[in-house]
């Protein structure tokens, strides 16, 4: 062998000898053997061979340093940022109070001057007059002096690191360590662990050899993890949130997430800050084991991440409907016979409890990601370079007790599938609460619909109804209430329901029960109810059947004992079930049968898997566009397009949507127009009502309106239960023969509000959820006598991009409850319907082959693809001498994109004789023909989108005017 060779193989030999002493020391550890103590030797055994080295690798210079006392200041301060590198135009500096409250702040060389700095009333990082310290040798050796405490922001401004941190302080911290140094050291990384300044927790560190994306480090870290938790099933799902940095994205305006840097000498001196090894204790040389740190280079990265955890970094967790029609993204888990006992024990009650007891740590962490799932709003707002440290990534419904692992009930499945397939015989023992016998029958004839959904919810304990508004689901709940003859407490979170399902229960149910009469304290008995209240001032239980505001069964996170007696809970609107407190109730519930109800099963919020892991999965889903097509009416939604344009000093700045709000409610031309088409619909004998986001707005518009309508009648939320009733008595003795003019906050009567005489809705502020869209929108569903047709009034703010973004939502909404397209006081057209990206190119084709005048196409975004499926049809109007233009972005504006490409495709359109003209930011999406057919939607028309957008076909010369104006300057 080469001499100039050895010392690089001597320190291959050291670490090879490293990593194996770990991995004994490891799994000595876990088989429980403890080695009789040895003295420690006098000095390092190798000295000799590294001075050796020394002098063969650079003769007459001195040894590489590695033993204590080889480093200056100068050689520590270096080798320290070296390897803790991050942002370095800015640090923050830990600071206390004289409350003893402690933070950390970015050094601004303009902080408390007179004139410049106006904390605390305006953060840090919105301060025009900010002026950040560099992160300095200096600066460092104060840290390392222990003058200050400097915390370092590791996510840099192209959104790459040169480390990754995992932060470990909660119990069990140790273990949790030890069983990542496990993995570290099977996989050979090479890791560093630091016990942080409280002594109670730790960091754990990853060193690159260079900066690599933020993205890569964080699908590294999640690998680990998830391997980790493959050995140790009680590392919590919360250690995903606990990387620094802990987004893929620089938020904006923002500086990430900052970390404590180690080696503080006043920590130090506490024995905390320091660097541990696996043994948790200090290393006797700081300073020479972060020498001989390694580091990992991207590459080696990007092979280790399919290693740690093949499919997915995040591991196996649960699918939603949508994403389980797409097997070929689901990540399994691969588990052997040794993995779990031949039988495994189940305890079915308020949970489902699975007895821990012979299952392997990769087995226990299988079963509990049976009941997590990603989070959406995580990576939502990672995407929109939002702060993300209150969204976690995972949310984990199952709990632990020493003994079993407990999984909410609608698991059950899943659970049972799991089993199935390890080949696991399951006992099951069922201590849920069958309630008692009641003696109840069904008094009433439900539709032909409505028996198959019944039928299926019967077959099974538990699951959800998902059918839209005015489907009757408190008929069928009734029929599930006659058929399981037990007592039942029906759940709901609105007061005004509870005499909604008294009605409706009385009107469908014979109850043959009698209740003892009980004495009041003082006065003449009182005879209860057999459909009892529970909520609103009142506490009046049957106990046979019972109706209950969920506020009203719990008292902070403990649910209340008489909820535990029922055999039956039907929860009504259950996509509410995720909200925390709703959720403590249903782990609370032991009845045998739970039932969920609702309209809208997706939250906005992405977390509706939590309403089926409590509520059980939809068994039954009604679509809405087929039960639209049922109903003995006509949807339209008429498109009203408003001159509102965000305040002034917004635009550019991006308003936020309270805001937008704000200036909506205000603004006098939009209200106006409002007014008119309410009145107009007054006085055409529509039953109108009118739903906005704000109180405020809603005191604007009724006092507008009652200039020229007598009893508007307006319900907000607020007021007290007497003057709330006094309105609803209002809306419920109004003559049949006198149009009814309501308005309302969504959140007061967006659902649940029950009158069966509207048929026109004015949505006075935008929204943008289905959810929300298909509640409000559901508000008109309800059969009633002479209704022909409902209209949805919606007020299109075409001039504000994320107001119009909102509308190309509901648009898309619109077409999936089965509603058309009309423009305003004009007969319907069969072609006046909603389209998606699929279905509406024959229909636009058809109209361009007929355009006898002139076509205008409005697209901001244009590729060759769609220019040349669109060309024939363009030039055979060309032909027949029809004007074509084209209105779109200059190239200038796509910085991100090929300008080369770009402008040849349009140089394919000029060249066909169509006049292109560019308008620099335009956001607006449309067609006009003849200026009179309108397409107007989130489609692209010169290139191709999402599957999910949608567009609307119009005969109306009126919008198309405004629509033209909206790109006018």
């Amino acid at each position: 062998m080469n001499v100039n060779e050895l010392p690089e193989k001597y320190r291959a030999l050291l670490a090879e000898n490293h990593s194996l002493r770990e991995e004994n020391e490891i799994l000595k550890a876990r088989l429980g053997i403890t080695d009789p103590p040895r003295p420690e030797p006098p000095q390092d055994p190798e000295n000799h061979l590294s001075l050796a080295i020394a002098v063969l690798e650079s003769p007459g210079k001195n040894p590489q340093p590695g033993t204590p006392g080889q480093f200056d200041t100068t050689e520590k301060i270096r080798l320290f940022m070296s390897l803790f590198k991050g942002r370095e135009d800015v640090y923050a500096k830990r600071w206390q109070n004289r409350a003893n409250r402690t933070g950390y702040a970015p050094v601004c060389r303009n902080e408390w001057k007179s004139g410049l700095c106006r904390k605390p009333a305006v953060k840090c990082i919105n301060c025009l007059h900010q002026s950040y310290e560099a992160l300095d040798e200096k600066v460092i050796e104060s840290h390392l002096r222990g003058n200050i405490v400097v915390g370092l922001y590791p996510l840099r401004r192209d959104e790459t690191c040169y480390l990754l941190a995992v932060d470990f302080d909660e119990q069990g911290w140790q273990g949790d360590c030890a069983t990542l140094r496990e993995v570290c050291v099977a996989f050979g990384i090479p890791v560093a662990l630091e016990r942080s300044r409280s002594g109670n927790g730790a960091h754990v560190w990853f060193f690159f050899e260079e900066q690599i994306p933020a993205s890569l480090a964080r699908k590294f870290g999640s690998a680990l993890l998830t391997c980790a938790m493959n050995r140790r099933h009680e590392l919590t799902f919360k250690s995903y949130d606990r990387f620094f940095p802990n987004q893929d994205t620089l938020p904006k305006g923002g500086l990430g997430n900052l970390i404590a840097l180690p080696l503080q000498k006043a920590a130090r001196e506490q024995g905390n800050s320091i660097f541990l090894d696996e043994k948790f204790r200090p290393y006797e040389d700081q300073w020479g084991f972060l020498a001989g740190v390694g580091r990992l280079s991207a590459e080696a990265i990007g092979g280790l991440i399919p290693q740690l955890s093949p499919g997915s970094e995040m591991g196996a967790l649960r699918k939603d409907d949508e994403e389980a029609e797409k097997p070929w993204e689901t990540v399994r888990m691969t588990w052997s016979g040794s993995d779990f006992p031949q039988e495994v024990r189940l305890v079915k009650a308020n949970m489902l409890y699975i007895e821990k007891a012979g299952i392997s740590q990769r087995g226990l962490n299988a079963i509990k990601r049976l009941a997590a799932f990603g989070n959406p709003e995580f990576y939502k707002a990672q995407a929109l370079r939002l702060p993300t440290y209150d969204k976690p990534r995972i949310i984990s419904c199952s709990e632990e007790t020493p003994t079993y692992l407990c999984l909410p009930r609608g698991c059950e499945t899943d659970v049972i599938d799991l089993l199935d397939e390890a080949g696991v015989k399951a006992e099951w023992l069922d201590h849920t609460c069958p309630g008692r016998t009641i003696n109840v029958a069904f008094n009433g004839s439900m539709r032909e619909e409505q028996i198959p959904a019944a039928e299926e919810l019967l077959k099974h304990d538990t699951g959800v109804l998902s059918a839209t508004t005015a489907f009757g689901k408190t008929v069928i709940a009734a029929k599930l209430i006659a058929e399981r003859k037990t007592n039942t407490l029906i759940l709901t979170h609105r007061r005004q329901l509870l005499s909604q399902w008294t009605a409706r229960l009385t009107e469908f149910l014979e109850i043959d029960e009698t209740l003892p009469v009980l004495e009041k304290k003082r006065g003449r008995k009182k005879k209860q109810s057999l459909i009892g209240q529970i909520g609103a001032g009142k506490f009046c239980p049957s106990g046979i059947i019972d109706i209950a505001i969920m506020q009203s069964v719990s008292r902070g996170n403990d649910v209340k004992e008489w909820v535990k007696h029922y055999g039956m809970v039907i929860v009504d609107e259950c996509h509410h079930v995720p909200a925390f407190s709703f959720e403590q109730i249903l782990k609370g519930v032991h009845a045998k049968t739970v039932y969920g109800l609702t309209a809208t099963p997706t939250r906005q919020d992405g977390h509706h898997p939590i309403i089926f892991m409590h509520c059980g999965p939809i068994r039954y889903r009604v679509d809405a566009r087929k039960q639209a097509e049922k109903r003995p009416f006509d949807h339209y939604v008429i498109p009203r397009l408003t001159g509102f344009r965000a305040p002034p000093g917004a635009e550019g700045n991006d308003p936020s949507i309270q805001q937008l709000y704000a200036a909506i409610a205000v603004n006098e031309p939009r209200n106006e127009r409002i007014a008119e088409d309410v009145l107009r619909c007054f006085q055409n004998g529509g039953n109108a009502l009118i739903l906005t986001e704000r109180t405020a707005h809603v005191a604007l518009l009724a006092a507008k309106l009652r200039e020229s309508i007598p009893d508007v009648i307006s319900l907000t939320g607020g007021k007290g239960a007497k003057e709330t009733r006094e309105a609803l008595d209002r809306v419920s003795s109004s003559p049949a023969d006198r149009p009814l003019t309501l308005i309302a906050t969504g959140r007061y009567i967006g659902e649940g509000f029950d009158e069966p005489r509207l048929d026109t809705l004015f949505l006075a502020m935008p929204i943008s959820w289905k959810g929300t869209l298909q509640q409000y929108a559901g508000r008109l569903h309800r059969l009633c006598e002479n209704k022909r047709e409902v209209r949805i009034y919606d007020y299109i703010d075409i001039h504000v991009p994320m107001l119009e973004k909102m509308y190309h939502k509901r648009l898309a909404g619109y077409a999936s409850i089965g509603y058309k397209a009309r423009a305003a006081n004009v007969p319907d057209d069969s072609m006046n319907i909603i389209f998606d990206s699929t279905t509406f190119l024959p229909v636009y084709k058809n109209d361009l082959l007929n355009a006898a005048r002139e076509i205008m196409i409005v697209s901001p975004f244009v590729t060759k693809r769609r220019v040349m499926q669109m060309l024939p049809f363009l030039n055979a109007a060309l032909d027949r001498k029809v004007k074509a233009i084209v209105v779109t972005r200059p190239a200038a504006d796509f910085r991100e994109r090929d300008p080369q490409t770009l402008e040849a495709t349009l140089a394919l359109l000029v060249a066909a004789g169509i006049q292109v003209i560019f308008k620099s930011n335009i956001h607006q999406k449309f067609a006009i023909c003849d200026q009179k057919i309108v397409w107007y939607g989130s489609i692209n028309l010169l290139s191709f989108g999402r599957a999910e957008e949608s567009i609307m076909r119009l005969e109306n010369p009126s919008i198309a005017d405004e629509l033209l104006g909206s790109i006018q300057k």
